[in-house]
């Protein structure tokens, strides 16, 4: 969609249009765009507002009941940060001295709504035209906040003094134009140095303005972590989002921080929470796996912060990176899932479908880390295919301990 077609969709007929439309029904659609071509609509505007109803259909996940009415494009939408995770951005720069924020690559203006929201003045750009219009008119109703289409690298910044209440915000672009992944969708990048702008510009945008957040891909390197900056992991509802890196007056805790979210609740981890676990062994062997597993959010593992959950429960992670932690004791714990151990196995397909035929399983529901053994091949392997048996379900955890790969049989607790 080009810039004339933003503009067609968001003023007079073409909004009217676009409001007008049903609830978006992918069955329903050719038969609609067909209807609405009969009735003299032309297919140009037909085919770009049907997409924008797809679009927002897609969006109400992330955006509740706001989507309905935006604008966006796919590759937009799916790099937007989450509405709920945009208003804990903007709440940051709110907090501290920061008056005006300088979005740059704003995208579709996710982060730059929330903003807007909290009363601060927003200055957002973005490379693409066609972006930088649709950004214009999501923020259509917040006087405060203007767009502008220009290179986050041509903008010339503030320093010293005049930086005082500036803030920046950098949402690079994490995707290569014009090449397409296995789906057909534009290819995501993890190299710092080729996403836009690149990550060497972010940091001299730090440089300028003290008040700098990034939103980067949850894989961020701890080693890339700046001195003295903050970069937290944040989950929505157990799904990894975004690596989101502070500086200066933005930061609440120095160093690797997890932010584990769902609609109800935010529990803040940090490397202070996983300090007294700092010395406690790993587990050495299946004979000490103790009665309880626990899983912690991704959020915590991203960040390194597993230590936080062994502390909590005064347990021990069953290997290196595995994540999974166990304790002889049953905890609540906010950022972790808990299972009552019932076996702990070497992982060998036979003994193993042994073990389940003889303890009434015909089905099971895999669940690994560490192990690079197919989930798919290893059911086979067990002939756990459930064909009305009359057996029950089965939760293995795939995993390493002592170094050696096991399968643990839980119940979800």
């Amino acid at each position: 969609m080009d810039q004339a077609m933003v503009q067609r969709l968001a003023t007079g007929a073409g909004w009217a249009l676009l409001q007008s439309l049903p609830p978006y029904d992918e069955g329903a659609s050719l038969g609609l765009q067909q209807q609405l071509r009969a009735a003299g609509i032309d297919a140009d505007l037909v085919a770009a507002a049907l997409t924008q109803s797809r679009l927002r259909a897609r969006a109400a996940d992330k955006f509740g009941e706001f989507a309905r009415g935006m604008l966006f494009t796919a590759d937009g939408l799916e790099q937007a940060t989450r509405l709920p995770l945009a208003a804990r951005h903007a709440h940051r720069y709110a907090a501290s001295p920061v008056r005006v924020v300088h979005d740059l690559a704003c995208g579709i203006g996710a982060d730059a709504m929330a903003l807007a929201g909290l009363d601060l003045e927003v200055r957002a750009v973005d490379a693409d035209p066609a972006t930088a219009a649709i950004a214009a008119v999501n923020l259509r109703h917040w006087p405060s906040a203007s767009v502008t289409c220009a290179r986050a690298e041509n903008l010339r910044l503030p320093a010293g003094e005049g930086a005082r209440h500036l803030g920046a915000w950098v949402d690079p672009a994490r995707r290569v134009p014009g090449v397409a992944d296995i789906r057909g969708r534009t290819k995501r990048t993890f190299a710092l140095d080729a996403i836009s702008p690149p990550w060497s510009h972010v940091l001299g945008v730090a440089d300028l303005v003290p008040a700098t957040g990034a939103k980067l891909s949850p894989a961020f390197p701890h080693a890339a972590i700046p001195p003295g900056a903050e970069a937290q992991w944040s989950s929505w509802h157990g799904e990894v989002l975004e690596c989101a890196i502070w500086w200066g007056p933005l930061v609440a805790t120095p160093g690797r921080t997890a932010a584990v979210c769902t609609q109800t609740a935010t529990t803040i981890v940090t490397e202070g929470d996983a300090d007294p676990a700092r010395g406690v062994p790993l587990l050495s062997g299946l004979d000490h796996v103790a009665e309880w597993l626990y899983e912690p959010d991704r959020a915590i593992i991203r960040a390194g912060l597993t230590g936080a959950l062994v502390a909590a429960v005064d347990g021990a992670e069953l290997g290196a990176g595995m994540g999974y932690v166990t304790s002889p004791a049953a905890y609540d714990i906010a950022f972790a899932r808990r299972y009552r151990v019932v076996a702990a196995l070497p992982l060998s397909a036979k003994p193993l479908a042994r073990w389940l035929r003889e303890h009434g399983h015909d089905r099971v529901t895999i669940k690994k880390r560490g192990v690079t053994i197919d989930a798919d091949v290893l059911r086979r392997q067990l002939k756990m295919t459930g064909h009305g048996k009359g057996g029950s379900e089965a939760t293995l955890v795939l995993t390493r301990v002592g170094g050696r790969q096991a399968a643990l049989v839980v119940i979800p607790a």
